[in-house]
């Protein structure tokens, strides 16, 4: 490595020159900004302390912590790095920053080189894990609201609870399980629109299959289907919200943020897709319990909290939202953990 110049990625750091390029087009920066990075660059794979970037790049000057964490946020965007899964600048908790790419053909001393496999692995798990536990919740609030009787002392109605969180589990996994694998391949461990593509295409892929094999089991098993539940479609658009909110959420600081990102997101895009005529699990049960009446799942007790004689339109509007935003919120968290995991690896 000489001291004039440091070619990593698609980029050209010249400090002698005052400038860093990107694929041969110069970048604006900021001075003590392009100094930080030269610093950080110098020391490739080295933690750098808070201590020596006030030194050697404010020299000095009295500035806030503020400043240095602006500086890192700046540099990140310019080199489109990520905090939660960074491919340049790793954040080393309470002491400074460590640059973390490979520089002039060399990998950093303590620079973490994850496995594509292991990375896909590990983040389609959790999108899988994040997945199950929406499952887990809006299964409890519909078994305890599908009980056609008080869940005590009947065991009947206990076994409603029980059939209904574990099949909305194994939905969600799946689900979960489609959008955390497609993010994971198709952003390439990269925040970035391709993780909504990744997103989409994994909810269309795992709503199809389910939705296909479903009526399939229902015709085979009882002769007859309970008609337009879930599908492609609904995965689509849902998976597309989540794979959004990932990206948006890589953008905020901590797990809350991402989460409750990705949750915002997921809620519209759950009411959307009730206004446009889709079907989330609610108004899927719905069409099961109309189909076969002689089952003991009911959620007209969920209508009567919306003001309705049954589950109609505003409490599919209302359930849908809910389950968008769980299921987001749950994924996109449990993708935030899994990057974390990976940095650590």
């Amino acid at each position: 490595m000489t001291s004039e110049s440091f070619p990593f990625d698609r980029f050209q750091l010249d400090p002698a020159e005052r400038q860093l390029r990107q694929d041969g087009e110069p970048i604006e920066i900021n001075g003590r900004y392009l100094d930080a990075l030269t610093l950080m660059v110098r020391e490739q794979g080295k933690l750098v302390t808070k201590d020596r970037f006030l030194d050697e790049v404010w020299r000095g000057v009295p500035v806030t912590d503020e400043a240095l964490t602006q500086c890192i946020r700046t540099l990140r965007r310019q080199l489109g790095d990520d905090a939660a899964s960074p491919r340049f600048i790793e954040t080393v908790p309470k002491h400074g920053y460590r640059f973390i790419a490979v520089v002039n053909g060399h990998t950093p001393s303590g620079a973490k080189v994850n496995d594509r496999s292991q990375e896909v692995m590990i983040l389609g798990a959790g999108g899988a894990l994040g997945g199950g536990l929406a499952g887990l919740i809006g299964g409890i609030i519909y078994g305890f609201a599908g009980a056609s009787q008080p869940l005590e002392p009947g065991d009947g109605a206990l076994s409603v609870l029980l059939v209904m969180v574990c099949m909305t589990v194994l939905m969600a996994l799946l689900g979960g399980a489609g959008v955390g694998f497609g993010i994971a391949i198709a952003g390439k461990g990269r925040p970035g629109f391709w993780q909504v593509i990744g997103g989409a295409l994994g909810g269309l892929a795992v709503g199809a299959v389910t939705k296909l094999l479903g009526l399939d089991a229902f015709n085979l098993l009882l002769g007859r289907s309970p008609g337009d539940i879930t599908g492609g479609a609904e995965g689509l658009v849902l998976g597309a919200a989540v794979g959004l909110g990932a990206w948006l959420g890589s953008r905020t600081t901590g797990l809350r943020r991402s989460a409750a990102t990705a949750g915002a997101i997921g809620g519209a895009a759950g009411v959307s897709i009730v206004l446009l005529g889709g079907r989330l699990m609610g108004g899927s049960l719905q069409l099961l319990s109309e189909q076969f009446p002689n089952s003991r799942l009911r959620l007209d007790q969920l209508g009567t909290i919306f003001g309705e004689t049954g589950f109609g339109l505003t409490s599919q509007i209302a359930t849908g939202g809910l389950e968008g935003a769980l299921f987001a919120a749950c994924v996109v968290g449990a993708l935030t953990l899994a990057r974390r995991l990976l940095n650590r690896i």
